[in-house]
C-alpha cells in the first residue's frame, strides 16, 4: 500500500504565538492559555516553553489511498519530518508516531487530547471536488499523536506536549501567564512551580498552593507549588 503524504506547516501555541505539533491542552489543544491572577496574587496560565513540539498543520494528500479509510485514523502511524509528514505502517522503518485519538473540528470545539499526548496534527479539509475520483472528502480534524520511541515531551515532568498535566513544572512569562518546562532543570528556563493536583474548582486546592494554573477538561485546575 502507499503512504499518504502531508505538508505540514508550523504551527505556534496560541496565546503567546498563533497555531502550531501545545495541546490539544484545554480546548484550544496545545495552545497557551492567557492567564489571570489567581486568589494567591500568583500568575495563572499554562502552556509548553517549546513553541515547535505541540501543533503542525497537515494537508492530506489529493487522493487519499493507502493505510485506512480514515487519514492518520487511530493506531495508524505517520513519519517525522519538519515540515510534512506522512501516513505510513506502523510496522515500517520511517513509523515515528501513533495517533492515539482522532477528531474532527477544530481543537478549540472539540475533546482534548490524551493527557501524555507528545503533539497534536491539524489537518486541513478537502472537499470532494479536489478529489479526480470524487471519493476523497477528508474532514477538518486533528489527530493526537505520541512518539513511538523516546523522548516523550507529552510526559509529566518532561516540559513539552500540547497540555499541561499533573507532574508538569511552569515558570512565569510576565503578563499574567506561566509556560512549562523541565523539572528537571535542563530546559531554557528553570522551574518555579509544580502542578501536584486537579481539582474542579480553586478552593479544593491545598493550603500550600502558591499558583493555579488552568488545565482544561474536568478538572481545569492545576494547584501548582514552588519549586
Amino acid at each position: 500500500m502507499r503512504g499518504r503524504s502531508a505538508v505540514g506547516v508550523a504551527f505556534a501555541l496560541l496565546a503567546l504565538l498563533t497555531a502550531l505539533l501545545t495541546g490539544c491542552q484545554s480546548p484550544s489543544g496545545a495552545a497557551e492559555q492567557n492567564g489571570r491572577l489567581g486568589e494567591s496574587g500568583s500568575e495563572s496560565a499554562s502552556r509548553s516553553e517549546d513553541a515547535g513540539a505541540g501543533e503542525q498543520l497537515v494537508t492530506p494528500p489529493t487522493r487519499p489511498a493507502g493505510y485506512g479509510a480514515v487519514f492518520l485514523g487511530v493506531d495508524e502511524c505517520s513519519s517525522f519530518g519538519t515540515t510534512s509528514f506522512t501516513e505510513v505502517s506502523c510496522t515500517g522503518e520511517r513509523a515515528a508516531a501513533r495517533v492515539v485519538a482522532r477528531h474532527d473540528g477544530t481543537t478549540g470545539d472539540g475533546p482534548l487530547c490524551p493527557g501524555t499526548t507528545d503533539f497534536v496534527l491539524h489537518i486541513s479539509e478537502q472537499s470532494r471536488s479536489s478529489d479526480e475520483d470524487g471519493d476523497g472528502a477528508i474532514p477538518q480534524g486533528y489527530a493526537c499523536m505520541r512518539n513511538l520511541a523516546p523522548p516523550h515531551p507529552g510526559d509529566p515532568g518532561s516540559g513539552g506536549g500540547p497540555r499541561t498535566i499533573v507532574g508538569d513544572c511552569v515558570y512565569s512569562s510576565g503578563d499574567g501567564q506561566v509556560r512549562e518546562t523541565a523539572c528537571d532543570g535542563t530546559g531554557r528556563h528553570k522551574p518555579q512551580y509544580k502542578v501536584t493536583k486537579a481539582v474542579d474548582k480553586r478552593a479544593k486546592c491545598p493550603l500550600s498552593t502558591a499558583l493555579y494554573v488552568q488545565l482544561g477538561g474536568g478538572k481545569p485546575v492545576g494547584c501548582a507549588r514552588p519549586v
